[in-house]
C-alpha cells in the first residue's frame, strides 16, 4: 500500500467519526436501491441540507457513489426534476496499524488451493467452513436459551451473521439474501473455491441451528449479493 493510498484510506475511515454522517452512510448501504437526500435525512432524522452535506463528503471520500434520474418515473416536459441518489461504493476501505497483508496471504493460500489437483485440500476447507458455521448456530441457540421460538432462532442468526459482515436481509421473494459478501476479494480470484467455503459455512450455521429453526442454505449467485440465499426463513 503506497503513502497516498493509505491517507486516502485514513480519511476516508475518519470522515465517519462524525455520527450523523456515520448514521447517513449506515441507512445509504443497508438499502437495496440508491436514495435520495431527502429519503435519508428523514430515515436518520436530520434536515436535508445538512444530509446533502454529508453525502457529498461520503462521496469525496470514496465511501458513496453518486447517480442521477427522476424518481418519478417519467422523461419529458413535466417530468420534474432529477434526483442525486446514493448508493453504497465499489471500492474497499481497510486500514491496519501496523500494516498487515492478511488479504495477500488469503489470496495466496486460495490460488495454491484451486491450483492443487488432490480434492482433499478443498475437501478440508468445506469442513474447516462448516465446523465454523454449526459454531455460529450453537452461538445463537445458546443465545436465545433452550426453549427459542424458532423466530428468535432465526433472528439471532441472522444477527450474528450481521455482525461477521454478511448484511443480511429478506427480498420480496421472501428469501434471506446476503447483501455484503465478507471475501468479496477471494471470491473474484477464486469464486468456484470461496463460494463453495460460504455456502458450506452457512449450511453449518443452518445444522448448528437445529431442526427447529427450519429453512435451508442454496447456492443462488445475483449480481452484487453474497452466492448464499436461505430459503424457507420468511
Amino acid at each position: 500500500m503506497t503513502r497516498d493510498h493509505r491517507d486516502r484510506q485514513i480519511g476516508a475511515i475518519a470522515a465517519l467519526g462524525e455520527r450523523a454522517r456515520r448514521a447517513l452512510y449506515e441507512y445509504v448501504v443497508s438499502q437495496p436501491e440508491p436514495v435520495s437526500r431527502d429519503q435519508a435525512a428523514q430515515a436518520v432524522g436530520v434536515g436535508r441540507p445538512l444530509a446533502a452535506f454529508h453525502l457529498d463528503r461520503l462521496v469525496h471520500e470514496g465511501l458513496l457513489e453518486p447517480s442521477y434520474r427522476r424518481l418519478s418515473g417519467r422523461s419529458g416536459p413535466g417530468a420534474g426534476r432529477t434526483s442525486k441518489l446514493y448508493q453504497r461504493a465499489s471500492a474497499e476501505v481497510s486500514v491496519s496499524l501496523p500494516q498487515r497483508e492478511y488479504e495477500l496471504a488469503a489470496r495466496l493460500l486460495v490460488t495454491a488451493i484451486a491450483a492443487s489437483h488432490v480434492e482433499e485440500p478443498r475437501e478440508r476447507l468445506d469442513e474447516a467452513a462448516h465446523e465454523l458455521g454449526e459454531k455460529i448456530g450453537h452461538g445463537a441457540r445458546d443465545l436465545c436459551g433452550r426453549r427459542a421460538s424458532r423466530r428468535r432462532l432465526r433472528e439471532a442468526a441472522l444477527t450474528m451473521l450481521g455482525e461477521r459482515g454478511f448484511e443480511p436481509y429478506v427480498d420480496p421473494e421472501g428469501a434471506v439474501r446476503l447483501r455484503n459478501c465478507p471475501f468479496h476479494a477471494l471470491a473474484t480470484d477464486q469464486p468456484e473455491l470461496v463460494c463453495g467455503m460460504n455456502f458450506a459455512l452457512i449450511q453449518g450455521m443452518v445444522s448448528g441451528l437445529g431442526d427447529e429453526a427450519g429453512g435451508e442454505a442454496v447456492l443462488d449467485p445475483a449480481p452484487d449479493l453474497c452466492c448464499v440465499a436461505l430459503r424457507g426463513w420468511s
